[in-house]
């Protein structure tokens, strides 16, 4: 038992399990079926393992040649994975690409099913409100397109946000296949993964549709790029799911508050903020957060309010993670690395 409170993956397995068992009992009340949501490489469960196979080899070959030369490949590589492969990292590696897969599963099908439940009741004219008083009177939506236009900076911010999709199991797996410490590892995931389930009790909270689509005159003014395609198919999609929950062969996607956009990026920033002594990818990761927040008012994804209790859920989600995972700051060295010099070492892995 107290090996097992000591594990790093205890809790989010148990909030894994839970929230799994919450998606299931609302697919068997509402009759809508369980769905597993597809990506950029197809189904989750396809994707995440592609994706650590995928940096297994981004670390491995590139060590084994570091190690042993380019005459030497598989002989270096068999000696990595002798020092640095142990069933105890796997098992680790595996345990987190599974607690995530089945946090955000149980996420996307809650958030399906969410219209369902909150029989129409939206927090729109309220957050819409609010979001006018924080700007003096003045719609957000304006304020924006004022200040960065509605030309190229549309394009840019629009790559920024479309990127997050590939972007968190990408960083999952980075953070996992490439870091030797394993605490810090399930630190991580424990962050992610809970952002997906505080999400869903935020949309639940405070069910809205979002600016773009409870004020789509506002945004008119926007061109066309990649983001208003998006918005324009899960629009299509909750059409469809709404017109008959049971036989749609769509997923839901459309919630406003809180932002997980700014939730998820905002861990991420403040994750690497605390175990990485690169300065390049420390400032990186909060550009990226501080595009994406920018990015979710600027098309009307959401209120300011929704992306400012983005920001506190992303905090709290790595706050709590660092406690139950008891995994420690590594300020003074990197901990997501040079994939060559994690893998290189003969040293042993560490908890």
């Amino acid at each position: 038992m107290n090996s097992l409170r000591r594990w790093p993956y205890t809790f989010i397995i148990c909030v894994a399990f839970l929230t799994i068992i919450g998606a299931i009992a609302a697919s068997v009340h509402t009759g809508v079926p369980m769905r597993d949501p597809e990506g950029f490489l197809g189904p989750a469960y396809i994707r995440l393992p592609l994706i650590a196979l995928l940096l297994f080899a981004v670390g491995l070959v590139p060590a084994a040649i570091r190690r042993c030369g380019w005459r030497s490949i598989p002989r270096g590589m068999l000696e990595i994975i002798k020092y640095e492969w142990t069933w105890k990292r796997v098992f680790y590696i595996g345990t987190g690409f599974f607690a995530f897969y089945l946090c955000y599963v149980g996420y996307r099908n809650l958030k399906s099913v969410l219209p369902i439940y909150t029989d129409g009741v939206l927090w729109d004219t309220e957050l819409a409100q609010l979001d006018k008083w924080m700007f003096g009177g003045v719609n957000p939506a304006f304020v924006m397109q004022d200040v960065f236009g509605v030309g190229v900076s549309a394009e840019i911010l629009s790559i920024f946000y479309l990127a997050y999709m590939p972007l968190i199991p990408l960083s999952i797996g980075v953070v996992l296949v490439l870091c030797r410490n394993l605490a810090t590892g399930a630190w991580f995931v424990t962050a992610i993964s809970l952002n997906w389930v505080m999400g869903a009790i935020s949309y639940y909270a405070f069910p809205a549709v979002g600016p773009v689509y409870y004020q789509q005159q506002y945004y008119q003014a926007l061109p066309e790029t990649g983001t208003t395609a998006l918005q324009a198919t899960l629009w299509d999609n909750r059409l469809e799911f709404l017109a008959d929950p049971v036989a749609a062969e769509v997923i839901h996607g459309v919630a406003a508050f809180a932002s997980l956009h700014c939730s998820v990026t905002f861990a991420i920033a403040l994750f690497a903020h605390k175990t990485s002594s690169n300065a390049i990818l420390r400032w990186g990761a909060w550009i990226f957060f501080g595009a994406t927040f920018i990015a979710t008012v600027y098309f009307g994804w959401h209120y300011v309010v929704d992306s400012i209790a983005g920001v506190f859920i992303g905090w709290m989600c790595v706050a709590i993670g660092q406690r139950v995972t008891k995994a420690q700051p590594l300020r003074n060295r990197s901990t997501v690395l040079d994939p060559m010099e994690v893998v290189s070492s003969p040293d042993r892995v560490t908890t």
